[in-house]
């Protein structure tokens, strides 16, 4: 498996923690020295360890927040 270089370039919320010290992130992340985009994951107390997450685009997370602004929660 190739290596996978990420930089998180900002910490925008942390969603949640788990008891094991996780915590599920909204980072703004470069992937593979790429231009930085929105990313939600799970991560080790450190950064060094990572669950699967999703990756958006700029454009898709406007989307999304627009549709999110519309939900009644």
């Amino acid at each position: 498996m190739a290596d996978i270089k990420y930089e998180i370039i900002e910490t925008l919320a942390v969603l949640s923690e788990g008891n094991k010290g996780w915590k599920k992130e909204l980072n703004l992340i470069s992937w593979n020295s790429r231009e930085a985009k929105f990313d939600i994951r799970d991560w080790s107390e450190d950064h060094t360890k990572m669950g699967k997450g999703v990756t958006l685009s700029p454009a898709e997370m406007k989307i999304l927040a627009e549709t999110l602004t519309k939900l009644d929660i």
